[in-house]
Order: structure tokens, then C-alpha cells, then sequence
């Protein structure tokens, strides 16, 4: 039975927020990645079209999440199913560290506005 312990983890940071992923194939994932996003105070970080579906669950905190120019304040509790192909913008307008925990497919990318691609190892 595999279990992924905290010391597995690998933790990525970029745009300000911290990734720690968990189920990678490093870690003996075969079809599936997923991590726990720490969003700190004050983020705001760039919009980027996904092309793997995403559900994105918020575990403490609220952030503002935009999805193709419509924002929704999302607290703890709340999922939000992101398409691919949908442009995606996340914010935390408050004082304290937001979680997340999210899950795709792998083989996730993200095209940033001015046309970078990413391939997050947290998702790859």
C-alpha cells in the first residue's frame, strides 16, 4: 500500500505560494497529482489557462478565485471545478495563509498571459 508521508514531500514555491506535492509519479502516482497549496496573505497571482481539469478545494482561509473573468469568493469548505482550457486567477485579500488542496491529471500546463508555459512539477 503506498503512503506518502510529509517527509516524501517535495515543496515548490512560485508567485509567492507554496506547492507540496504529494501524489506525483515520484511518489507512485500513476494518472493523478496532488498538492496542498499554501496561499499566503496578499497573493495575487497571475491568471494562467489550465488544460488538464482541476478540483480545487479550500481547506482554511478564503481567497477570490477568477475563472474566465467571473471572481467568486470561495471559503473553506467550498469546491471549485476548473475546466481546461479555462483562464484561472486566485487571490487572498485577507490576513492570513490560505490552504488548498488540489487534484489533476498528470500532465498539467499552464500558459501564463504573455504566453509562457509552465509545467508544474507538482503536477507532472
Amino acid at each position: 500500500m503506498p503512503v506518502v508521508r510529509p517527509s516524501d514531500t517535495v515543496t515548490h514555491e512560485i508567485h509567492g505560494a507554496r506547492f507540496v506535492s504529494y501524489a506525483t509519479p515520484r511518489t507512485g502516482s500513476r494518472e493523478l497529482a496532488a498538492w496542498r497549496g499554501e496561499i499566503p496573505p496578499g497573493t495575487k497571482a497571475p491568471a494562467h489557462t489550465v488544460n488538464r481539469e482541476e478540483i480545487f478545494h479550500l481547506l482554511i482561509g478564503e481567497l477570490l478565485l477568477t475563472l474566465d473573468g467571473r471572481t467568486e469568493r470561495v471559503t473553506a469548505g467550498d469546491t471549485v471545478i476548473v475546466g481546461p482550457g479555462t483562464t484561472l486567477a486566485v487571490e487572498n485579500p485577507t490576513d492570513h495563509t490560505a490552504l488548498s488542496w488540489v487534484t489533476t491529471s498528470l500532465g498539467l500546463e499552464a500558459v501564463l498571459a504573455d504566453g509562457t508555459r509552465i509545467a508544474p512539477p507538482w503536477a507532472n
